[in-house]
C-alpha cells in the first residue's frame, strides 16, 4: 500500500504515514501510529496520490503500525477518562491559584508516554509549576511505558507464533493475553 493520510491528535492534524506490511484500512477507521512523539491513534483518511506531500508537511510522519483492535479501543477509552479527569484537575488548578489562563483541551498518547495540555493564547506564567504538578499527578496513572512496549513490539521473541513462550500464565501463554490479537508473527 502507498503511504496514506491520517488524522491524528486532540487537535485533528493531518499527516502522512508509511503503513507496515499490506495494511488495507478502510475510510473513518482507527489506527495505531508511531509518530515522532510516541504511540497514538488516529483515523485512517486515504491513500497518497502521487509521492508529493501536503504543502508545509513533512515527507512521512510516521508508521502506521496496524488497524485498531478492540483491546486497543478498551485502553483509548480509558485513557478518555482519564483526559477528562486531567482536565477537571487543570481548571481546579488554575482556578485555587488565580492564574488567568484559559484551558482548551488536554490530550494523552495512546501509549501513555505524555499528556499534552492546551491552552487559549500563550501558556500561563506558571506553566512549569502546573506542569510539574499536574505531570507528576498523572504521569503516574496514565504512563503505562511496559504495556506501551507490548502494544508496539510484542511480548517477547517469537511472539504470537507456536514457538513463542508468550505471556500470561503458564497455562494459558498467548491464548490468555489480552493482545494475542494484535500479536505481531514472526
Amino acid at each position: 500500500m502507498p503511504d496514506c493520510y491520517v488524522r491524528v491528535g486532540q487537535l485533528g492534524q493531518v499527516g502522512r504515514f508509511r503503513p507496515a506490511d499490506a495494511l488495507r484500512p478502510r475510510h473513518g477507521q482507527r489506527v495505531i501510529l508511531r509518530t515522532a512523539r510516541g504511540l497514538e491513534i488516529g483515523e485512517f483518511l486515504s491513500a497518497v496520490e502521487g509521492d508529493a506531500p501536503l504543502p508545509g508537511a513533512a515527507a512521512v510522519d510516521g508508521d502506521l503500525l496496524r488497524i485498531a483492535t478492540p483491546e486497543d479501543e478498551l485502553l483509548a477509552a480509558r485513557l478518555e477518562r482519564r483526559r477528562h479527569e486531567a482536565f477537571a484537575a487543570c481548571e481546579t488548578w488554575l482556578k485555587e491559584r488565580g492564574v488567568d489562563a484559559q484551558l482548551i483541551d488536554v490530550e494523552t498518547l495512546f501509549d501513555g508516554g505524555a499528556i499534552y495540555f492546551y491552552f487559549l493564547g500563550d501558556a500561563p506564567e506558571a506553566s512549569a509549576e502546573l506542569a510539574q504538578a499536574l505531570g507528576e499527578r498523572y504521569a503516574s496513572e496514565i504512563r503505562l511505558a511496559d504495556f506501551a512496549n507490548l502494544l508496539e513490539h510484542g511480548c517477547g521473541p517469537a511472539c504470537g507464533t507456536a514457538e513463542g513462550a508468550g505471556c500470561g500464565d503458564a497455562n494459558g501463554g498467548c491464548a490468555s493475553c489480552g493482545l494475542a490479537s494484535a500479536c505481531r508473527t514472526k
